[in-house]
């Protein structure tokens, strides 16, 4: 399973620590769309860093899509049309800088269009192993001792792991592709009390019967029910965060 944490303090290498900073102000429009960031050596001074690690640095926000060299003019921020949306660091960066309504419904679409398939699918495929599995992680939600980390991270695993057992390799590059944007919704739409963390359990070990049950219909419905209650939450938890 992927650790979605960042590396912290030394063990950042100055390449990671460069592309980290840059791409936060992108996002959070420090240098807006359409600005020309700062030259070399205003960036070589603010990062203390060479010329060398600038560069492929300034590469890897290119290859993410969020910037474009110019001769004679400098680095540009592009729209966020070109931006990849799919790529961890990005998901992150929209994350720590605040995510607004509009950013969080779009998840949820992508979430909507394969995550019932999916589940679906491992109706149609799961072994006895896979369910087993399952059933652990989904019961493992309702632990009274989770903080809202915690949970989110349960949740990802539950929902990793189907996208592992559909057996379809697209739909776990697809699930481990947003992996950093399921773990932000999962703890925003965390409940307070443990008697939510039951209630959490509850649903996804729906999903758990269908699949056992092989009834492919009633696995898409459970999932379905899943994400749009998760999607509930936050929407609930956004603006509670909205009036404060």
């Amino acid at each position: 399973m992927l650790d979605t944490r960042k590396p912290q303090g030394k063990s950042r290498t100055s390449h990671a620590q460069v592309v980290d900073d840059l791409g936060k102000a992108i996002v959070s429009g420090v240098f807006p769309i359409g600005s020309i960031l700062p030259g070399d050596s205003e960036l070589l001074q603010r990062f203390k860093v060479s010329r060398t690690v600038l560069r492929e640095s300034m590469k890897t926000l290119a290859a993410k899509g969020m910037v474009v060299p110019r001769a004679r003019v400098g680095t540009r921020v592009t729209e966020k049309i070109y931006w990849n949306m799919f790529d961890n660091e990005v998901l992150n960066w929209h994350f720590e800088s605040g995510v607004n309504k509009e950013f969080l419904l779009h998840l949820y679409d992508i979430r909507m269009a394969f995550e019932p398939f999916a589940a679906s699918l491992v109706a149609e495929r799961a072994s006895r192993e896979d369910i087993d599995l399952l059933r652990r992680l989904a019961a493992s939600m309702a632990a009274p001792h989770h903080t809202s980390d915690s949970l989110a991270v349960a949740d990802l695993h539950f929902h990793l792991a189907i996208t592992e057992a559909s057996q379809n390799p697209f739909m776990r590059s697809l699930g481990g592709l947003i992996e950093a944007a399921l773990v932000g919704m999962f703890r925003m739409s965390a409940p307070p009390s443990s008697n939510g963390f039951s209630n959490i359990a509850d649903t996804h070990m729906a999903i758990v019967e269908a699949i056992a049950a092989h009834d492919a219909l009633a696995a898409h419905k459970a999932m379905e029910f899943v994400i749009i209650d998760g999607r509930q939450h936050v929407l609930e938890a956004f603006a509670a965060l909205v009036e404060a």
